[in-house]
């Protein structure tokens, strides 16, 4: 199989079952009420960022079922829909997946040379989301979602992060001590052309992510390609920094 068609494989398929909805409202961080078919049901949001812009009464979303039959929630927030064409994901466990994956199916170039595959390793006060080893060395990878789009440029955060601000604080104290360090933006929706921090939301996290940059911590900022069967790996986007 080329690289073509590797990326075109649903590397995060849905579990079957999915359905569309309206959404409602969103009751504090990870609620959601949603609407169909004139039923009104509650449904799990783990994105406890803002998803600026995104979060609009009559929207249509995507929610897919819990294979814990026993959950309070039987439903989990995946995509919504941006002004009645565009789909943003909105779980934040799909980056972490999305890296895991495309190691696995030798979709990153950036991870060359790594034959192992540690997730949620602690590295002082913080966890971060992957550790990869082999005859490169070690790979200390921290993974995010991006759903923020303004004028084609996609940016991180959403809203003010202090954990973010602590993860690239960690990798900049790993890069220092010879580590190799990474950030994996996941972009998942379509509009975006290039990636840059968003200092107007969050001043301190930009900072710290072009000191990041400085002391040798790289930055992959990657597509999602978004349908309703799952979710494919696209292009890596330019880094835009102003």
């Amino acid at each position: 199989m080329n690289t073509i068609d590797a990326r075109r494989r649903l590397l995060l398929p849905y579990p079957p079952g999915c359905r569309t909805a309206r959404f409602v409202l969103r009751e504090k961080r990870f609620l959601v009420e949603a609407e169909a078919e004139g039923y009104r049901f509650r449904v799990h949001c783990n994105n406890s960022g803002s998803m600026l812009g995104l979060l609009k009464p009559g929207s249509e979303i995507l929610v897919s079922p819990s294979a814990n039959k026993k959950r309070r929630l039987p439903w989990t927030l995946e995509q919504v829909k941006i002004d009645h064409h565009l789909w943003a994901g909105v779980n934040t466990l799909v980056p972490n997946r999305m890296l895991h994956s495309a190691w696995k199916a030798g979709l990153l170039p950036e991870a060359a040379g790594y034959v192992s595959y540690r997730s949620e390793s602690r590295s002082g006060e913080s966890r971060l989301d992957a550790l990869l080893e082999g005859p490169a060395g070690r790979l200390w990878v921290e993974a995010k979602n991006v759903t923020l789009v303004e004028e084609a440029t996609a940016y991180f955060p959403d809203a003010v992060t202090t954990r973010g601000q602590k993860h690239l604080q960690e990798l900049i104290g790993l890069a220092r001590r010879g580590e190799r360090t990474a950030c994996f933006y996941l972009v998942q929706r379509s509009d975006a052309l290039c990636f840059a921090p968003a200092d107007f939301i969050d001043q301190a996290f930009s900072d710290l992510f072009r000191q990041a940059i400085e002391e040798g911590t790289e930055v992959w900022p990657y597509l999602a390609v978004l349908t309703p069967k799952g979710i494919s790996l696209g292009e890596r986007l330019p880094l835009q920094l102003r």
